[in-house]
């Protein structure tokens, strides 16, 4: 997984928990709603890169 991929990913997950803590704080429940979503999709993001990572080793593995 590249490390601006990683980057990105984090910094998406991040900001979903952000918006979804101030959603809580002013009871904003289309901010929570938007923040968990952003979240959710940050870790799948993560996950796929993650399987790409795998695949790769075990394509690497093969090589030798």
């Amino acid at each position: 997984m590249g490390t601006d991929d990683k980057i990105s990913n984090k910094a998406e997950e991040l900001k979903g928990r952000a918006k979804e803590n101030i959603g809580d704080l002013t009871d904003d429940e289309d901010l929570q709603a938007e923040g968990r979503a952003d979240q959710a999709e940050g870790g799948l993001k993560q996950a796929g890169e993650k399987v790409k990572d795998a695949a790769e080793k075990v394509k690497d593995a093969f090589k030798k």
